[in-house]
């Protein structure tokens, strides 16, 4: 097996970037090591399997540490790829986990136990594509489907208890010896937290801003019913700031933040007009539009996304004016309209 790279932060002292493995296409998603007075905090630490746990194990050796050093671990939002490993680190460190509620909430929604109380009463697996079907998924594809969501949940457990992070103009956090603004965005995960150090101008920002790629924008039953408005809305605010280095969920740490956020808007908007100009004025249904976007030769993992992104997508063309949706029927159909 080969062991993760760990990198030193140039802009952030006595930091580290690892990268912990994961499936194709990303393979890797950056964890971030932040060394302070009272411990250390590990930010995103990645999917677990049992690489995973290897993969922290030589980490550890190699800055030489242990898990009773671990004092905070910070997750900036619910996918497994960031939060997976959380409860188990917890397990082994007895650190404080931290994620905002909200993200702890979609948590619950995707990888906790079924609650009529909470009004979860069915698992994501059974969830999500029915969901799928109703907007033209292939039948034949459900069980690759609910595979997959199955799959995902042996990389979250066990879950961690947590801490909530407070969210708001006040909220400072010091970890890893400086403080940060957490700064709550939506779209790519409801709750995403990023952390911002106003000072020096470094951010981290999960997976809300990523250089070469775009964050994967779904909608899912039961969560935000508007993903890419929160989306665009976050990618304004965070664009407003005066970002000198980020260091990204995926990809490498990259200088061009601002001009990033402008592309990721622009892209949308292009993706937007793409899909208005595929309706056809009999009508379609989402799932004929993701593989006239995205291809009809996709994996049950990148189709999933691609489904799940082509809902967003229309949805947003829906409240823009520019398409309509007809649920009359046991598949659900949009229609292009003018709009603005």
């Amino acid at each position: 097996m080969k062991m993760p790279e760990l990198t030193p932060c140039e802009r952030i002292d006595g930091g580290f970037q690892v990268k912990i493995s994961m499936s194709f296409p990303l393979r890797w998603v950056n964890s971030y090591v932040l060394k302070g007075q009272d411990g250390f905090t590990i930010v995103d630490p990645g999917p677990r399997s049992t690489d995973t746990e290897e993969e922290w194990a030589h980490v550890f050796q190699e800055l030489g540490m242990s898990f009773g050093d671990i004092s905070d671990i910070v997750v900036t939002h619910h996918h497994p790829d960031h939060y997976g490993l959380a409860g188990w680190m917890q397990q082994q460190s007895q650190a404080r986990v931290h994620m905002s509620a909200r993200s702890h909430k979609e948590a619950m929604m995707m990888w906790g136990q079924p609650d009529s109380q909470a009004d979860i009463s069915m698992p994501m697996e059974q969830r999500l594509p029915s969901f799928f079907v109703r907007h033209g998924f292939p039948v034949e594809q459900v069980s690759a489907l609910e595979l997959h969501i199955q799959q995902a949940h042996l990389q979250v457990n066990p879950q961690p208890d947590i801490t909530v992070i407070p969210v708001g103009e006040d909220a400072c956090l010091e970890w890893g010896g400086r403080g940060w603004l957490p700064i709550e965005t939506g779209g790519h995960a409801p709750g995403h937290v990023s952390l911002y150090e106003p000072n020096s101008g470094v951010i981290l920002c999960g997976d809300a801003v990523l250089p070469r790629i775009s964050p994967n924008i779904s909608l899912l039953p039961g969560s935000d019913p508007q993903p890419l408005q929160s989306f665009l809305n976050g990618l304004q605010r965070l664009g407003e700031l005066e970002v000198a280095w980020a260091y990204p969920g995926h990809r490498n740490p990259f200088g061009y933040f601002r001009e990033r956020t402008q592309a990721l808007l622009e892209h949308h908007e292009e993706r937007l007009d793409k899909f208005h100009e595929l309706i056809q004025p009999e009508g379609s249904t989402a799932y004929e539009l993701c593989i006239a976007v995205f291809s009809d030769k996709l994996g049950i993992h990148q189709l999933r996304f691609a489904m799940s992104e082509t809902l967003a997508h229309l949805v947003e063309l829906e409240r823009r004016g520019r398409a309509s949706i007809s649920e009359t029927n046991p598949i659900a159909r949009f229609y292009p309209l003018r709009g603005k």
